[in-house]
């Protein structure tokens, strides 16, 4: 049994799709598969069910991944203090849901300036994702909608990002200053796959419910908000995503706030409960100094809202 079969394995069980677990262990997908199915016959049972179109734990598959994430922690915990016994330059693994997003680029660049010692990877994760890799030591802060926070991730406010729509420059929202949350009755919404996405799809569900209708969704997902905007472009759907995606939006295309009533969508940092390292502390201290800075949380308060409320 080989540690990258683990691995491997690990990320299969995530993403349970090959394609996709492939792509985030940087082979190819046969190889993968090779690997998976060595060992499953090394350990004499079948891990995974697969078809055409799904794959999916077996019983043996759920038992064995929990043992299998210790161990990938423990090595992981061994390399870290190996490196820290020889005094090599401390390293901190930060989760972004997309690079598209704004809002931890400006922290971590913040963070490298005050701490110019630290090493920072940024690794491109579904908030799912991020809270199993903060669980199991391969994250250390992370970012995201916290609103199905597990147990053994603490998180904190850090932003209230005004919510709008992405469309075509020749669509007739393009021409408004604020688009009405009733008028995306009319238009196809792209969600992301559920199972990567649940608590923002959630998110976007609950807003047009608000408005008193149950949104239309466009019959196909994406991995990544250069491939909605793809779509966006051709004139198959509209994208809800917050002012922070702006950054990236692709020429052709136009960002509106929505409005009657304004959305907000709250990011969250996240970490390990109980095991903040210095490092962690010293994210989560120049996340909230870049928050005052910018006031990201002005809105809450002058709307008088809790900040800890999330919206």
């Amino acid at each position: 049994m080989e540690l990258r079969q683990l691995r491997y394995f690990v990320t299969l069980a995530e993403e349970l799709h090959f394609g996709r677990a492939a792509l985030r262990e940087h082979i190819v997908q046969s190889a993968l598969s090779q690997q998976v199915q060595r060992l499953e016959r090394e350990l004499g049972v079948r891990l995974l069910n697969r078809s055409t179109h799904h794959v999916e734990l077996t019983p043996a598959g759920t038992a064995f991944l929990i043992e299998a994430r210790q161990i990938l922690d423990h090595v992981s915990r061994a390399a870290y203090a190996a490196r820290n016994a020889v005094g090599s330059p401390p390293t901190l693994r930060a989760g972004i849901v997309d690079a598209g997003y704004d809002s931890m680029p400006q922290i971590l660049r913040a963070v490298q300036q005050r701490h110019p010692e630290l090493t920072i990877h940024q690794v491109e994760a579904s908030t799912p994702t991020q809270y199993r890799k903060l669980a199991d030591g391969r994250l250390e802060i992370g970012i995201g909608l916290s609103s199905h926070l597990p147990p053994d991730v603490a998180s904190e406010l850090i932003r209230l990002d005004p919510l709008g729509v992405l469309v075509p420059d020749t669509h007739r929202f393009a021409a408004l200053d604020g688009v009405p949350v009733a008028s995306l009755a009319e238009e196809l919404l792209l969600l992301g796959e559920e199972a990567q996405t649940p608590e923002s799809n959630q998110f976007v569900r609950e807003l047009c419910r608000s408005a008193g209708f149950e949104p239309t969704v466009y019959k196909g997902t994406v991995e990544s908000n250069h491939a909605a905007e793809d779509l966006v472009l051709q004139h198959r759907c509209v994208l809800c995503v917050p002012s922070s995606a702006r950054t990236s939006n692709r020429s052709g295309t136009v960002w509106r706030p929505l409005i009657e009533p304004n959305h907000h969508y709250p990011w969250s940092l996240l970490w390990r409960s109980g095991d903040p390292s210095p490092y962690v502390n010293a994210v989560i201290d120049t996340a909230r100094q870049v928050a005052r800075r910018l006031d990201w949380l002005g809105t809450a308060r002058s709307l008088s809202l809790d900040p800890r409320a999330g919206v």
